[in-house]
């Protein structure tokens, strides 16, 4: 059974009005429990509308959305529990920093789902491995860390909940590579070890390609593919049509295919394609 399951789900803002529009229309998609999917899509395709459904922070205006088997809007007095359930963290988290100290901003979740302070302890301190954070900074306040750190922080605060399922919207922006870099490895460190099902959303193909499971493209309010990252990025032609492209690294494979050698094209990251050209100077398969 899908852990995620969209059925017939519209979102309309400013309905029955002149200014109405829908921000997402008969979307219908499940996610199985378990993957990293990469959600990419132009600005205004409905990215931001779909991932708050999941956790409850907008109602569908028509359809249902069916979170580990239950229909979250079947008994509105639970909708707490899918947002403890569903963890949401929004782009540029680290400004919603706003307690004492890092393990008070971390606990924060935690606290509010009315556990133990043992368990908010455990979690607090697990959270904060998983995102590289040395425990000496938790007695810190958030306001003295560095940027990264604070991302860093932010995202633990969610994490901490332990939930089923963390949604992350643009969690490299701002960052340089190394930074990006240190998020994406924390971010397929935390589903390993937790088994969670992780939903990234990016601009960058390039980050998606490297972690994702899956992606999932949204193209005017509607899903355009779910699919494979190889089996996305092989429809670069229909990818370019809805304003978006392949990885950098992707076209250059392209390029050199079409002067002739003899290379695989399915390359999506740096580090993938040094490895690939390195075999095909050393007379190796590329």
């Amino acid at each position: 059974m899908p852990i995620i399951s969209l059925k017939n789900v519209t979102h309309t803002y400013s309905a029955g009005t002149p200014l109405c529009v829908s921000a997402i229309k008969d979307i219908n998609l499940d996610i199985e429990s378990g993957e990293l999917v990469g959600i990419i899509g132009h600005t205004g395709s409905g990215k931001s509308t779909l991932i708050q459904h999941l956790n409850g922070l907008l109602k569908p205006t028509q359809g249902n959305v069916i979170i580990d088997g239950e229909d979250i809007w079947a008994n509105k007095k639970k909708i707490r529990e899918v947002r403890f359930k569903v963890g949401l963290c929004f782009q540029y988290p680290e400004y919603q920093l706003f307690e004492e100290t890092v393990y008070k901003d971390i606990a924060f979740g935690p606290k509010n789902m009315g556990v133990s302070d043992e368990h908010i302890d455990s979690s607090v301190r697990t959270a904060a491995e998983y995102v590289g954070l040395k425990p000496e900074l938790l007695d810190k306040s958030p306001f003295d860390l560095s940027g990264g750190e604070k991302r860093r922080a932010a995202i633990a605060g969610v994490m901490a909940m332990n939930p089923k399922i963390l949604i992350l919207d643009e969690p490299t922006a701002g960052l340089d590579p190394e930074g990006r870099k240190e998020i994406l490895n924390m971010i397929v460190d935390y589903k390993n070890k937790t088994g969670s099902t992780v939903l990234l959303v990016s601009h960058s193909m390039e980050d998606v390609a490297s972690i994702a499971t899956k992606i999932l493209v949204m193209n005017k309010s509607q899903v355009a593919m779910y699919d494979t990252v190889d089996n996305v990025f092989s429809r670069a032609d229909e990818l370019e049509k809805m304003g978006l492209d392949v990885p950098q690294i992707t076209k250059i494979f392209l390029g050199i295919a079409a002067e002739g050698f003899d290379v695989s094209t399915n390359v999506y990251t740096v580090d993938e394609g040094c490895r690939r050209l390195l075999s095909l100077l050393n007379g190796g398969d590329c």
